[in-house]
């Protein structure tokens, strides 16, 4: 076959659904010979259901499966190993306190008269890592080595499956950038061995160092194939958030109707330089009184990871909080709920709502404690509460009985929204607080997000909707890689610069303003 040219494996049609939920639309994905392909997208587009069922570990519903011009359809993970389809994936799986040819070897033992060849197997596991140029000890226990060599080793097992196709996905999460160049170099190597890589990352640098092509999922459906040479950074986020930068639409949120430009308010929250592992990397933003902060950035950008650290959630490593200039010492959820803050996840059915509870329950939840005299809960205060911001919020149910898992999607938000504004709460850490929620019950969110910005309440709010970032903020704060690259507000604050710099694009200081100046 000629490298390059020829198709290893085509998959057309692919449909998957989860509980009558379609999670792939009719995907289709192609891979050549000896190809690095990118395969990206935001959270929920695809992606890694597309893997799963490349790698057997799910079963397509509708679709063709094509490998090396044959009609498959692997049963399971191990099938699609035998057939030479490996993944490795973030978390690597990997014995700890067996020895480097043990994991490589594991399950597939070399045999002499009935008992493991130690030597055979160390011999080849030491051509193995040969192979891809890594000076390993076969014979060091995998724990004694570091997050790198054992990426490296995961790697050479699934090459030693005599894989022809391998799946890494986002295998950089934990590597330096030293790490990741010797990374970069094996997968170079693997290339010219005709192996075909699928590599899944939400870092641009990456893409464009290492991969020939690139495949765009949205919404469980591929929106482009496409030669990374050909398409700059910009373009391809535009193409993974669905935006059109020549017809940028103004006034499509119901934050228009109600946000207004008010007096300057002092200080509510500043965070400076905040660290947690590798997903924050010096995080800085500050909040007024009133005012409506967003937060911008790609997958991965550390968007959900700073206002988990700023909760208590994921407690940050280095670095300050301060709440209307007193620090902050957050060592859980419950203090940062204890100085006034609250937090609703982009995820309300993991961690917000309890399905199986009433109305009245989930909305009070917070608020138990004001309720509660030695130990029991008065009804009336409760039946008060629940009735005030029932009425306050709009929720529509049978009554405040009802469980909340049979309310709409926008309707629970608003009761996650009505429980913390039981309590004195200051400051609203809010994560994609309108997303999977019908258009009216999306502006209904809106417009109680900005009521309550005009009410004095803080408002930290992350969307990947880019006109809710504009007209919902008065100000956006961008990350990238962990770290707060950019402040925009006034003309800045637009979907073109947004992007320009979500997608890494180059910046300078200009009359004391962070502006765009292009693509890198």
């Amino acid at each position: 076959m000629n490298q390059g040219t020829q198709t290893v494996l085509r998959m057309t049609g692919i449909k998957k659904s989860f509980s009558g939920v379609p999670a792939l639309w009719g995907v289709d994905f192609e891979l050549k010979v000896g190809e690095i392909h990118a395969l990206v997208g935001e959270n929920g587009a695809g992606k890694s259901t597309l893997i799963k069922i490349m790698t057997g570990a799910y079963r397509r519903d509708t679709g063709v499966i094509e490998y090396d011009q044959k009609t498959v359809a692997f049963q399971n993970p191990t099938a699609a190993q035998a057939a030479g389809i490996v993944a490795v994936y973030q978390e690597i799986q990997l014995v700890g306190l067996r020895t480097v040819a043990e994991n490589i070897f594991l399950g597939r033992e070399p045999q002499r008269f009935g008992f493991v060849d130690k030597k055979a197997m160390n011999t080849g596991a030491a051509e193995m890592l040969e192979r891809l140029g890594l000076q390993i000890d076969p014979r060091s226990v995998v724990d004694s080595l570091n997050i790198a060599h054992r990426q490296m080793v995961a790697i050479a097992r699934a090459i030693s499956f005599g894989a022809r196709i391998l799946i890494l996905d986002e295998p950089t999460s934990s590597l330096t950038e030293t790490e990741v160049a010797v990374l970069f170099d094996v997968m170079r190597r693997l290339k010219s061995q005709g192996t075909s890589i699928v590599y899944v990352s939400h870092r641009f640098e990456e893409l464009y160092a290492v991969c020939d092509r690139v495949t765009v999922l949205r919404d469980g459906r591929n929106i482009i194939t496409q030669s990374l040479d050909s398409l700059n950074r910009l373009e391809l986020v535009c193409h993974m958030l669905d935006r059109q930068l020549e017809e940028v639409r103004q006034g499509v949120t119901a934050f228009t109707e109600k946000l207004q430009n008010t007096p300057e308010q002092p200080v509510l929250l500043q965070a400076e330089a905040l660290k947690y592992k590798k997903r924050l990397n010096g995080v800085s933003l500050e909040l007024r009184h009133g005012e409506i902060v967003g937060i911008a950035g790609l997958l991965g950008s550390g968007r959900s990871g700073t206002v988990r650290a700023l909760f208590g959630a994921e407690p940050f490593e280095d670095g300050t909080v301060k709440l209307e200039g007193n620090i902050l010492s957050l060592h859980d959820p419950h203090d940062a709920i204890a100085a006034g803050m609250a937090f609703l996840s982009e995820d309300r059915k993991a961690d917000g709502i309890i399905p199986e509870l009433s109305v009245r329950e989930n909305l009070t939840l917070a608020a138990l404690p004001s309720l509660t005299q030695w130990g029991i809960v008065s009804k009336k205060r409760q039946n008060e509460l629940v009735n005030r911001f029932m009425q306050r919020l709009g929720i529509k149910a049978a009554s405040a009985d009802q469980q909340i898992h049979e309310l709409s999607g926008g309707n629970q938000q608003k009761v996650l929204l009505a429980r913390w504004l039981c309590k004195n709460t200051k400051l609203l850490l809010l994560d994609e607080p309108t997303r999977g929620i019908d258009v009216g019950a999306k502006r209904e969110i809106q417009r109680l997000i900005a009521e309550l910005a005009e009410q004095g309440l803080g408002v930290l709010m992350i969307s990947s909707e880019m006109e809710e970032l504009v007209e919902g903020s008065q100000r956006v704060v961008v990350l990238r890689d962990g770290q707060s690259v950019a402040e925009l507000s006034g003309e800045q604050k637009n979907i073109k610069t947004i992007l320009h710099v979500m997608a890494e694009a180059d910046t300078q200081e200009v009359d004391g303003r962070e502006q765009v100046t292009g693509d890198r």
